[in-house]
C-alpha cells in the first residue's frame, strides 16, 4: 500500500482526512527524497500553495510521525528533518557533527548489540528512528579536536 494511502487510511481512522496542504507535504516529502527540514518543507509546499502556514507543516509532520510515516533525523543542530520511512529497509542515520552529512546504514550492523540488549536486559530497541551522530570520516581527516569516540586505535 502506498504511503498516501496508508495517510489516508489512518487519518480517516482517526476521523481526519486528505487536506490538499497535508498532501502537499506528503508529496513534498516525496520530491525531496531526502531528510528535510520543516522549514525547507514550508518553503516548498508555499511555492504551490501561499495560504499554507509553518504551523500546518508541523502539525502535519507530526501526524506522518505519528503514524510511522516518516523518520525524524535529529540533526544535533536543535533541528528535527524528516524523511519518509522506508518500511522495507529500515536504516540506521549517522549525523556527523561537523559537516552534518547523513548516512543511513543497514540495521544488520546492530544486530550483535540489539541481540545482547535482547538478552542480556530484556530491552528491545525501537528500530524506526535510530539516530546516532559522530563524525564523518571526511571530517575526521581534517578536524583538528578528539572529542568523539573512535574505534581505532
Amino acid at each position: 500500500m502506498s504511503c498516501e494511502n496508508l495517510f489516508r487510511e489512518q487519518l480517516r481512522q482517526r476521523g481526519l482526512r486528505l487536506t490538499p496542504q497535508r498532501e502537499a507535504v506528503l508529496s513534498v516529502l516525496h520530491a525531496v527524497g531526502r531528510a528535510a527540514s520543516p522549514e525547507e518543507i514550508f518553503v516548498r509546499v508555499s511555492a504551490v500553495d501561499a495560504a499554507v502556514d509553518r504551523s500546518t507543516i508541523y502539525r502535519t509532520l507530526d501526524l506522518l510521525d505519528n503514524f510511522k510515516l516518516v523518520t525524524v533525523i535529529d540533526s544535533g543542530e536543535k533541528q528535527r528533518l524528516y524523511e519518509l520511512s522506508d518500511r522495507e529497509i529500515p536504516h540506521l542515520h549517522l549525523v556527523c557533527r561537523v559537516c552534518g552529512k547523513i548516512m543511513g546504514v543497514d540495521l544488520d550492523v546492530l544486530q550483535p548489540f540489539l541481540t545482547h540488549l535482547d538478552e542480556t536486559v530484556k530491552f528491545q530497541i525501537d528500530l524506526t528512528n535510530i539516530t546516532m551522530q559522530g563524525i564523518c570520516g571526511d571530517c575526521q581527516k581534517v578536524a583538528s579536536g578528539n572529542n568523539f569516540i573512535s574505534t581505532q586505535s
